[in-house]
């Protein structure tokens, strides 16, 4: 794993979004198109900002994959998944189009659907970050490390709905979705490439439980020790508890 620290969030999204594209044209180099995975939620506006004004990618050769959405939720909502990508990045680029944009369904069938169309794709970059309570994606804890399954059904913990509460994308607890469809675990690993994009003061729980708790599935966050070619960006804020005597002890 390698990990870059930045001073700000802004500069975070700079970074992470050049290695992204450089991944990605390396792709379309080596096999003529890309195939990458997108997260949503405030951590990944700047990244996908900057990936979106990449130029240079030929952005008709990249089929892109969504990482989550809620069960139930009308994907022309503000506050769905899908909604924020198509703002936050498929808007950005204007006329320009991607190969393919695979939204995922809003019902517990569409993880049957994902399946068909992703099961056997190669992703090579996937676009994450850790959560509040160290979920990635909506695999919280405890996570399933072991299904080979691309796509899966999952319940969303009380910690990972306040922090939807908290990030202002619902005004209560009581309208957030508690039934997500999130990629696995092991659909992620499988990336060439992981690019984690974790800023805010927030996250530094879950940045330090990723790097030295113990490799288990109540710390889903960890299980990215498994991958090498995993890049982890950080803003000051998000680092506080990696270095120094401000490294929580782990047992």
């Amino acid at each position: 794993m390698r990990i870059t620290i930045s001073e700000d969030k802004k500069d975070l999204g700079v970074q992470a979004a050049k290695l992204g594209a450089s991944k990605i044209l390396e792709a379309i180099e080596k096999k003529g198109s890309a195939t990458i995975v997108l997260e949503s939620g405030a951590s990944q506006i700047e990244t996908l900002k900057n990936l979106a004004n990449y130029e240079n990618i030929p952005w008709n050769k990249v089929c892109v994959l969504q990482f989550d959405e809620f069960i139930g939720i009308d994907p022309n909502s503000p506050k769905s998944n899908t909604y924020f990508l198509q703002t936050q990045f498929l808007n950005i680029l204007g006329e320009t189009k991607v190969k393919c944009f695979h939204p995922l369904g809003t019902k517990e069938t569409s993880v049957e659907e994902a399946n068909k169309i992703a099961q056997d794709m190669d992703i090579d970059v996937a676009f994450s970050c850790i959560g509040e309570n160290g979920h990635l994606g909506y695999n919280d804890p405890p996570a399933n490390f072991e299904t080979k399954d691309a796509y899966i059904a999952v319940d969303l913990d009380l910690r990972s709905r306040k922090q939807l509460v908290g990030e202002k994308w619902f005004k209560k607890l009581e309208d957030v979705p508690t039934r997500a469809i999130t990629l696995s675990i092991r659909k992620l690993l499988s990336a060439r490439t992981i690019i984690v994009s974790c800023p805010d003061q927030r996250k530094a729980r879950g940045v330090a439980t990723c790097l030295y708790g113990q490799m288990n599935p109540l710390q889903p966050c960890t299980a990215l020790r498994r991958k090498v070619e995993c890049n982890l960006f950080l803003d000051k804020p998000s680092s506080m508890l990696i270095l120094g005597d401000n490294r929580p002890k782990y047992h």
